[in-house]
């Protein structure tokens, strides 16, 4: 899978890195964002990151001048009104908007901006408010006002195709997928969607002068799907099909909250009616601090009913009497606005123009179809895809159509699902920052994860709620994993991202050696009860744990010996107490990596904590100190490693310790079925430093049924906790069998290796 940066540059080198720009990507890094040394930071669709020299300007800028409230005629206050005003003019800019055509309102971010247009639309009985699935839940909470004054509430699904009619091939026709309407009250006029149109049921003519508003995001958050701005216009001009059929005029909002940070919308050629944005999407800093681009024409048609401090000309206290002022920025903006923030604008937006926004676009283009094309070539052992990408594939996908943001799920070689949260907690543990769950996006989450109604109110039934665990829910993925780029990522993120999937969680092929094998045949069991051989078994995963509580690989065949399978849990951690050390009281453990490679005879362990890897051989066992040590009861004779040995394990999980590997066990043998005479293995092998039996097995019905019990025992709204069959740490799962039935398996053959029961007692 590694890609040299050279054989990068030579594919991407002429939209990487801003070559046409006073500073490179490399320069930009390591002088404006040292504090991302050591990290990989990757959630540039949630917050992008404020530079160094931006936040130089900004606190150069505080502290050499006064500025004062705004709303008064000091020196000071003119100053602040002055700086507004050219920030205004800025914002505009960015969008190519003129000043003669639209207005710009500071708002405290993308949603409050959303609410306001809302809270101001002139509702009516006979309004339509339209928006795409795929959008956020900002833009989903505006239809609790359309709803609340009669009017009715659409969500439709767009696909963009070519006309087949014309022959230049770039022309496009946008189809939408039938949805039932949203209306409240009883005497309210009922809609129903007719051949992808929308359409009255009922004999009432719906007035002509009535306002409707459509909204669509010009950048999918979920997916990164760039949604063609051709809508803007066949919209406001009644071309489009399911607006076409609903009476009166079509106004046209854009959530540009994500779309900006690369691709602003140009209102000159796309003259939205209403255009919203976060700038710490844009540039970092400032937070809390957003703007809603407004047509002129469009401003004067938005209802405003609060007042307060700076939206009027004179009130007075004691008798119904106000008058608003005449500005649509003063009668739209409530209070003393967030001034300071807003005059620190003008220094996010100088390293955009330094670098040219076109020049960005091409730059994270250039990472996220890199990673793209990367993540889909991930095979596991068996050839089973690793990566399921939401959105365009990767083979087909167009800088213009997809934004740098990439989300996905991952699969094991048996094709069940990895959790999200699985993967973010061991994305943290290994220095990248990403983001899970449906990011605020329930209908693109619903869209492409295949989650029906039913199935998402049967998700929230069993205690799923937005930010939680849950993330399994039934076998299928409740969200998805992102990562996003920024205009300061560079190809060292996505090298350091691919390497984590790459170690973390693809199943690697293992040399083999002769003798007994553990390997993925059907197998063959006997029932202890019928004595009868069982079939349709399957063998799901072989799981190897090399070093006790440290994560295990999965494999597709493994040798044997008489004490169990090769080098399983042979190894272990011991604390400076002498008490030995599991995830229970050292978490960390779970963040170490391990994988055996039989050909070259080496244990290869990797940590988030230590940039070095480290190589151990499995052959060599005469040069070290030999010692004894009891564990949970049982007397083992080891051997232990040396200070370099253990000065890795000890920064990785942050507490001394000493790595040891167990040699012999004294007079430990089991039983089967209680009676002494029947050994479950050779007494003389060597046992390793497991719990139970030699070898661990669950079926997936076992596991199904666990977590159908926790799920109807959930009472009083309690969180539902999900179980994963690797939750146990078995080396073999099992699937095909009614649950619990391996309680009752006596013998189990796999391949020619033969195993016999071990009972717990």
């Amino acid at each position: 899978m590694a890609q040299s940066k050279e054989e990068f540059l030579e594919q991407f080198g002429g939209d990487y890195g801003y070559p046409d720009a006073p500073r490179g990507i490399d320069e930009l890094r390591a002088a404006d964002f040292k504090r991302l040394e050591g990290m990989v930071y990757l959630d540039h669709a949630g917050a992008t990151l404020y530079s160094e020299a931006q936040m130089a300007d900004v606190a150069k800028d505080l502290m050499s001048n006064v500025y004062g409230n705004p709303h008064s005629q000091s020196d000071s206050s003119m100053a602040t009104s002055d700086l507004v005003t050219s920030m205004r003019h800025l914002v505009l800019k960015y969008f190519n908007a003129s000043p003669r055509d639209y207005k710009c309102i500071f708002t405290s971010g993308a949603t409050a901006a959303l609410k306001l247009v809302g809270e101001c639309f002139p509702w009516s009985g006979d309004s339509c408010y339209m928006y795409t699935m795929e959008n956020h839940n900002s833009v989903l909470g505006i239809r609790e006002y359309a709803l609340s004054k009669g009017a009715t509430v659409s969500a439709v699904d767009i696909e963009e195709v070519v006309d087949p009619s014309k022959n230049q091939g770039c022309d496009s026709l946008f189809k939408i997928s039938k949805r039932s309407n949203q209306r409240r009250g009883d005497d309210v006029l009922l809609h129903n969607y007719q051949n992808g149109s929308l359409t009255a049921i009922s004999g009432k003519h719906l007035k002509g002068n009535n306002l409707n508003l459509f909204a669509f995001p010009s950048e999918c958050n979920f997916s990164g799907h760039k949604f063609n701005l051709s809508l803007v216009k066949l919209i406001k001009e009644g071309k489009f099909i399911g607006t076409s059929q609903q009476q009166g005029r079509w106004m046209v909002l854009i959530d540009a909250a994500k779309g900006c940070t690369t691709e602003p919308p140009n209102l000159t050629v796309y003259p939205a009616d209403f255009v919203v944005c976060s700038f710490y999407k844009i540039f970092g800093y400032p937070t809390g601090l957003g703007a809603l681009i407004v047509k002129n024409e469009a401003a004067g048609l938005l209802n405003k009913t609060y007042f307060s401090g700076g939206t009027v000309a004179a009130s007075i206290a004691d008798i119904d009497y106000v008058q608003k002022r005449k500005s649509i920025e003063n009668v739209l903006e409530d209070g003393t606005i967030s001034f300071l923030s807003i005059s620190s604008l003008r220094y996010g937006f100088k390293i955009i123009d330094m670098l040219t926004i076109s020049a960005i676009a091409r730059h994270t283009a250039s990472l996220a179809t890199y990673v793209r094309r990367k993540m889909m070539d991930l095979k596991h052992s068996n050839e089973k895809n690793v990566c399921i990408i939401y959105g365009q594939q990767a083979s087909k996908v167009k800088d213009l159509k997809m934004g740098p943001t990439i989300t996905f799920n991952l699969k094991r070689e048996d094709c069940t699902w990895f959790g999200y949260r699985e993967v973010e907690k061991l994305a943290c543990l290994s220095g990248i920052h990403l983001r899970t769950g449906c990011f605020c996006n329930p209908g693109a989450c619903a869209k492409y994860l295949g989650l029906s109604h039913s199935d998402l109110v049967s998700n929230f039934e069993a205690g799923h709620v937005c930010w939680d665990d849950n993330d399994i829910i039934n076998g299928r993925p409740t969200g998805a994993v992102r990562i996003s780029f920024g205009y300061m990522s560079t190809y060292e993120d996505a090298e350091e991202f691919l390497k984590f999937l790459q170690s973390s969680f693809v199943s690697k092929a293992v040399g083999l050696n002769n003798g007994y094998m553990v390997n993925m045949d059907t197998l063959h069991l006997v029932d202890d009860w019928s004595q009868q051989a069982t079939s349709d078994i399957r063998l799901k995963s072989i799981t190897i744990y090399p070093v006790k509580s440290c994560q295990g690989f999965s494999v597709q065949g493994w040798p044997l010996t008489t004490g169990g399978l090769k080098y399983d849990r042979e190894w272990l951690l011991q604390g400076s107490g002498g008490e030995i050390l599991t995830q229970k009281k050292v978490p960390e453990l779970s963040s170490i990596r391990t994988l055996i490679d039989l050909e070259l005879g080496k244990l290869f362990l990797e940590s988030p904590k230590r940039k070095d890897k480290l190589q151990i051989s499995v052959l060599e066992n005469l040069t070290h100190i030999s010692a004894e040590v009891d564990v949970y009861g049982q007397r083992y004779e080891v051997q232990t490693y040396g200070d370099k040995v253990n000065s890795w394990f000890s920064d990785a999980i942050g507490r001394p310790c000493t790595f040891m590997r167990c040699t012999s066990s004294k007079h430990r043998s089991c039983t089967i079925n209680g009676r002494r005479d029947r050994l479950c293995r050779d007494t003389r092998s060597k046992l390793s430093f497991v719990n139970e039996g030699q070898l661990l097995l669950v079926s997936e019905e076992s596991i199904s049924d666990l977590n159908s019990r926790l799920s109807s025992g959930n009472v009083n709204g309690k969180q539902q906790m999900f179980v994963d069959a690797m939750r146990f740490r078995p080396n073999i799962v099992v699937s095909g069998s009614a649950s619990y039935d391996e309680d009752n398996w006596k013998r189990l053959n796999i391949g020619k290796a033969y195993f016999t029961r071990h009972t717990r007692h």
